[in-house]
């Protein structure tokens, strides 16, 4: 068995790919041309063997397809020449609202899931599957982010707000189906978010203390924002109940997420 010595990012857990991860690397860039209704680019990285701790030289691509109908797709691809763990997501902040205009408390959230993954007090799953009934994390009914945000529920404690991983209904690894979909009724924005990936991480910016101004010159705080990142679950390689996030030679890691963006008199469909 061989043994790899990662970057504790933060100690003693590596986290987003450690210290210098891909969100912090030089990616070539390439327009894609010929697409029907749509404009695009394609991101390329290669990240050597040993990079970060992790084993095997990856070749990762990440294309961002922006069509008329206002859907964003991103379509992940990766190959190693030894086995690895690959989890590449989108860490996007989103306020249907607008940039500035302060907390999506009041924005209501769907998530297609009847299970979550709880975590240990240092954010870290415990390897179960928790049913969402009767808990602060049962979004099968849309409501508003604020319902259950300040529940006296140990998950939310720990993590400050939500910052936890849902199991999304119906993975068989290649169908993309509904994760989620987040609704502004100030504005009537609606925010559908499909996809390939077994998990959804659902993030309220707990994070955020004031320390950053956006383009409108307002400082960013908690809850100003909401993150929605489709992925493996966390902690995958430790926990053979959760889907298996290992890449192995021969195999091409391949995954899709849409951002579909609408109004509440839009209806959505894969």
């Amino acid at each position: 068995m061989c043994r790899y010595r990662l970057p504790a990012i933060p100690p003693p857990h590596t986290l987003h790919g450690g210290a210098n991860g891909f969100h912090k690397k030089l990616w070539h860039v390439r327009r894609l041309m010929g697409l029907p209704h749509a404009t695009g680019a394609e991101l390329t990285l290669t990240s050597p063997d040993g990079d970060e701790g992790f084993p095997g030289t990856l070749h990762v691509s990440v294309r961002y397809i922006l069509d008329d109908t206002n859907r964003l797709t991103l379509q992940y691809r990766a190959t190693t020449d030894k086995p690895t763990v690959v989890n590449l997501t989108n860490h996007t902040y989103f306020n249907l609202n607008g940039e500035g205009s302060g907390s999506v408390e009041n924005h209501h959230l769907h998530i297609n899931a009847d299970h979550f993954t709880p975590t240990d007090a240092a954010s870290i799953p415990t390897g179960k599957l928790a049913d969402v009934s009767n808990t602060p994390f049962d979004f099968r009914t849309a409501h508003s982010i604020a319902q259950h945000l300040r529940d006296t529920n140990p998950q939310l404690l720990a993590a400050h707000g939500y910052d936890q991983n849902w199991a999304i209904n119906g993975y068989d690894g290649k169908t993309l189906r509904p994760a989620a979909t987040l609704t502004d009724p100030a504005s009537g924005r609606v925010l559908t978010v499909l996809t390939t990936l077994p998990g959804l991480q659902v993030y309220t910016a707990n994070g955020l203390n004031g320390a950053y101004a956006g383009t409108s010159g307002r400082i960013y705080r908690q809850t100003d924002a909401v993150a929605l990142e489709t992925q493996f679950y966390p902690d995958a390689p430790n926990h053979p109940n959760f889907p298996s996030a290992t890449l192995r030679p021969g195999v091409v890691y391949t995954h899709t997420t849409v951002f579909a963006f609408g109004t509440d008199s839009t209806t959505q469909t894969p």
